[in-house]
């Protein structure tokens, strides 16, 4: 029991610096910048399901609060988790969670890992740009116009993505793998 708990710590760890790799595939914008953090989390979380996706997303957080340059563009510290972008942050826990629980009811369906993916994303989306509005006093209209809109074509090609790699690399992982992440 504790060698598998110490296992999926493990494989959490490993995708919470795979994350901070891909966080930092940044395009700068005004605001909020389009990264691949959403992708990765995404493909994490389709691939390590509920909990050990999310744990991979937790840590990865963890690393950023004490201060590694994990965030995207090499931003770190917690002053970047209640900045105007950090509700995209705490988001991806909430996405990499939804992805994990709506795959977990018909895993083997491509439909449901893409329907899981865009939900996650919208989620992510919508929460970041909630935090947006209170992060930095804008009205609601606005917050969702430069937080959610702009970004809705990026991150519904990031679900689509995410969703078909993740669907594929689970197809070809040992079924011992999936058991231990999955479960």
């Amino acid at each position: 029991m504790q060698n598998i708990r110490l296992q999926k710590q493990l494989v959490a760890a490993i995708f919470a610096a795979v994350i901070a790799v891909f966080a930092q595939f940044t395009i700068p914008l005004p605001i909020v910048p389009l990264t691949l953090q959403t992708f990765i989390v995404g493909l994490t979380a389709t691939i390590l399901g509920r909990k050990v996706g999310s744990l991979a997303v937790i840590i990865y957080l963890v690393l950023g609060a004490i201060g590694l340059p994990v965030y995207a563009g090499g931003s770190a510290g917690v002053g970047a988790l209640f900045g105007p972008s950090g509700g995209y942050l705490w988001g991806f826990v909430l996405c990499a969670f939804l992805i994990g629980a709506i795959i977990q009811m018909n895993p083997k369906s491509f439909v449901t890992v893409l329907i899981a993916n865009i939900i996650g994303f919208a989620t992510t989306l919508i929460v970041g740009s909630i935090w947006l509005k209170f992060a930095t006093g804008m009205p609601l209209n606005q917050a969702l116009i430069a937080g959610c809109v702009n970004f809705l074509l990026p991150d519904m090609i990031k679900a689509i993505c995410s969703a078909g790699i993740g669907f594929l690399v689970c197809q070809r992982l040992p079924q011992r793998f999936l058991k231990l992440v999955q479960n």
